[in-house]
């Protein structure tokens, strides 16, 4: 498995979230709209200009910041 951020991920791409890096409000507010370690995240599309991100956590869509997605850490299975 691979260490990448959500903002290095494919759309349609699947991977497991590792860690949230980045200044404690931020990270704060991210687990708090469930962003956790441990969870499935997919990502499902970037927006035309390449910001935001549209992600599938926890059950539910959630729109992200490609600078907030560069903070979140996943490990996609089958890398190496």
């Amino acid at each position: 498995m691979k260490n990448i951020t959500v903002e290095n991920l494919s759309p349609g791409s699947t991977a497991i979230i590792t860690g949230i890096s980045g200044d404690p409000m931020i990270r704060r507010r991210l687990m708090e709209m469930g962003v956790l370690p441990g969870s499935p995240l997919t990502l499902i599309r970037w927006a035309p200009m390449g910001d935001p991100a549209e992600c599938q956590i926890r059950g539910y869509k959630l729109s992200i910041r490609r600078s907030e997605a560069a903070l979140i850490t996943v490990s996609q299975e089958g890398d190496a």
